[in-house]
């Protein structure tokens, strides 16, 4: 079981108005002032840009990249950066990309976005997440780049999500290139916290959309004016063969070797390179960063001189830290070059005694009235473990006991609770949890005096069920005095892992098991007078897939709950420290103009019950889409997923989702010659022949689960020119294990 943060000492609380809790001590050192990371903004170099080249590999597969280059480099060579990712450079990411990459180049830094082989004009097929091949094929590119002659040999790798697991797991493989690593909303685990399960048991809202959104990602053909002719037959070929990702993923239940491989976490010393971890309070990965830095911290007792890990903690959701959602975001980019600076190019510019921590706490505040600006402040802590910690077991004889103790596996309960994965958008959110928390076996303290939670919060409770299976819910909550009750962080456990997660165990109906398991890692700051809550279900619907039959999930003894508390007396005490930090982070600047417009509907949240027949569906809307005038594409999509189940039927729980993707080019310019250049950049394009381009794919994902088995159905039929071009459906009978 990963509870792997440490804290200096344990004690036991009631937390009222005389709970000790120490000051900081006034000899701490003061933070160092770094030199600005923001110097290319006043005097930036001129950029060029090279927009398609292929980067060849042994087996013949050739990736698409486009590189960006200070253009006064003359021949002299200077540090690259990475990005490698299967989002497609071309036009899904590429409004983003000229966010990130022209300003590394304006900083002194040649950067490389890469697409993954099978992703858009890259050839070959992608195989899985994360796969050997993948991997394999990111050696080769970093050898690539180091062998350029505009790049001195040094690398780094940045990315988020894809980009930010890739990046660990290229630096485990400790390839000579490498040379510092910025990860952003990723994992060291992929079985622990990824969009696949969370405590062995299943997430339910993210397990089959993100399969359907890359089943449909998976089939987009390349582009005709990068591919030139046979791009209609490599269409058909992606579409015919690439992975179908949930009959594997749900054909690994338990952390087995499929998922042991490329987690970072499995020898968490292989990573010989220095490491800043990014990451969100609203980030379903953000419990990532204080594992790694736990690791960091055992490898300093046998080796003080390990590379550094460093974390930085921000209020936002899945997103870079510049594009923050909520706010406030930071002047992430100017981070990212002080890091290269220092760790590529060896300029002493303070980073080696920067805060091993620097993390955003939100204060108390009213549900949904920080959707867009979450009020709070920032805090450091020089290193981890940190000395103003102390894991605190807060006493169950303090608290207020309610609900039922009996759990019902078929309740409506959850729908409030928001995504499980989320980008910012306001129907992501969590809701008021009151009515969710009347319905569940809640824990409840007041607190007399502010509390502060920096880290990884853990429950250990005693539970039975009625038959060999089982799942719980527990979510910690900020319950105001009006009694609303705000969401801070979840945790889904299977209880037939009681015993680790490798090898789940058959329950014994009736007969109590000990389990202990961590909540996703949070920072809060309670007000005085606010009161502290731990609630427990057997259904939180649709994040945890349901038992396959009725199941009452029994609290035998009232649960412990075990909180990493921060020794603050006062946010007085951190006044300077949060005003120099803040200042230090700054804030986004204003982008640069970009040729990518882009816009779509705000993403919606609909849930529609019938009070007769017990039943209830949540369906939630993405869509976007955006236009690149520099070569007329516009390309948009449309993500559709519903989750319903019946309060009466076990075997009810069904998800459906559905992606449209269009791409749509009027008549501007013709492909290049598979014999012409093999790099060419925005101009060229301009010289060619007319050429139109409209392609269109539409999918239809199902989820569904009978007493032993999960159902699972996937539907995808591409168009060309407006007329059906191609189509595939797949369906699987895939065994449940112990779920």
């Amino acid at each position: 079981m990963l509870l792997s943060v440490v804290m200096a000492t344990t004690s036991t609380a009631h937390l009222s108005a005389d709970s000790p809790l120490a000051h900081r001590d006034p000899g701490e050192r003061e933070p160092v002032e770094l030199p600005s990371a923001r110097r290319y903004r006043t005097d930036p170099r001129p950029v060029t840009v090279i927009e398609h080249t292929r980067i060849p590999l042994s087996d013949g597969v050739e990736l698409a990249a486009r590189v960006w280059l200070p253009a006064d480099l003359g021949t002299d060579s200077v540090p690259a950066v990475l990005e490698y990712i299967p989002y497609r450079k071309n036009d899904m990411t590429a409004g983003r990309d000229q966010t990130i990459h022209p300003e590394f180049a304006r900083a002194g830094y040649a950067s490389v976005r890469v697409d993954l082989r099978g992703a858009g004009d890259s050839t070959g097929i992608m195989t899985d997440e994360y796969s050997a091949t993948e991997l394999d094929d990111g050696l080769q590119v970093l050898t690539w780049i180091a062998a350029q002659d505009w790049c001195n040999g040094k690398v780094g790798i940045i990315g988020k999500s894809w980009g930010g697991f890739n990046g660990l797991q290229l630096a485990a493989l400790r390839p000579p290139e490498l040379a510092a690593v910025i990860t952003v909303c990723s994992t060291d685990d992929r079985y622990a916290d990824d969009v696949h399960y969370n405590g062995g048991a299943i997430v339910g809202d993210q397990m089959l959309s993100w399969a359907s959104t890359m089943w449909a990602y998976n089939a987009r053909p390349q582009d005709p004016l990068t591919m030139g002719e046979g791009w209609e037959e490599d269409w058909r070929r992606r579409i015919d063969e690439s992975p179908v990702n949930i009959e594997d993923w749900l054909g690994h239940q338990r952390r087995d070797d499929y998922w042991k491989h490329a987690s970072v976490c499995e020898a968490p010393d292989a990573i010989q390179v220095p490491v800043l971890a990014v990451g969100g309070l609203l980030d379903e990965y953000r419990t990532a960063l204080f594992r790694l830095m736990d690791n960091a911290h055992e490898q300093r007792k046998s080796d003080p001189d390990c590379p550094p890990v460093h974390a930085l903690l921000g209020p936002w959701a899945h997103n870079y830290p510049h594009q923050a959602a909520p706010g406030p975001g930071i002047d992430f980019i100017a981070e990212a070059v002080a890091w290269w600076d220092h760790w590529m190019s060896g300029i002493d510019n303070g980073i080696r005694e920067q805060p091993q921590l620097r993390a955003f706490v939100p204060d108390s505040a009213p549900v949904h009235s920080d959707r867009k600006l979450r009020q709070g402040r920032w805090i450091s802590e020089d290193r981890w473990p940190s000395p103003h910690l102390t894991e605190t077991t807060f006493d169950p004889e303090a608290a207020i006991l309610a609900g039922p103790t009996e759990l019902d596996s078929t309740a409506l309960i959850g729908f409030n609770g928001g995504s499980w994965l989320q980008f910012g958008e306001a129907a992501g959110m969590a809701g008021d949890q009151a009515v969710d928390d009347a319905r569940s076996c809640t824990e409840t303290w007041r607190l007399e005096e502010s509390l502060e939670i920096v880290g990884i919060p853990r429950v250990t409770m005693r539970l039975s069920s009625s038959t060999d299976r089982g799942v719980v819910a527990a979510r910690l909550c900020d319950v105001a005095p009006d009694g609303s009750s705000r969401l801070l962080t979840i945790g889904l456990f299977n209880l037939t892992h009681h015993s680790g997660h490798e090898h789940p165990a058959a329950l014994t109906p009736g007969e109590p098991v000990d389990v202990e398991f961590p909540l996703l890692a949070l920072t809060h700051r309670f007000a005085a007078g606010h009161r502290l809550r731990l609630s427990l279900s057997a259904s939180f619907w649709p994040n945890l897939w349901p038992s396959p039959e009725a199941t009452t999930i029994t609290v035998v003894a009232a649960p412990e709950l075990t909180l990493p508390v921060r020794a603050v007396a006062s946010v007085d005490d951190d006044a300077e420290r949060t005003r120099e930090l803040t200042a230090a982070l700054g804030v986004p600047p204003t982008p640069p103009r970009s040729t990518i417009d882009a816009g779509g509907a705000p993403m919606t949240r609909e849930l529609v019950a019938d009070l007769v027949a017990r039943t209830a569906t949540v369906t939630t809307v993405v869509e976007d889409w955006q236009t690149n005038s520099g070569d007329g594409l516009f390309y948009s999509t449309l993500e559709r997923d519903s989750y319903e189940r019946s309060e009466t039927d076990p075997l009810s729980p069904r998800a459906v989702c559905e992606r449209v993707i269009r791409y749509r080019r009027p008549a501007l310019a013709a492909p290049l010659s598979s014999a012409g250049q093999d790099q060419w950049t925005a101009g060229d394009a301009e010289s060619a022949a007319d050429h139109g381009w409209d392609v269109e794919l539409r999918t239809r994902s199902t989820m569904t689960g009978d007493a032993v088995n999960f159902l699972v159905t996937n539907e995808l039929v591409a168009y060309k020119d407006g007329k059906r071009f191609h189509s595939r459906t797949t369906s699987a009978s895939i065994p449940r294990e112990l779920n």
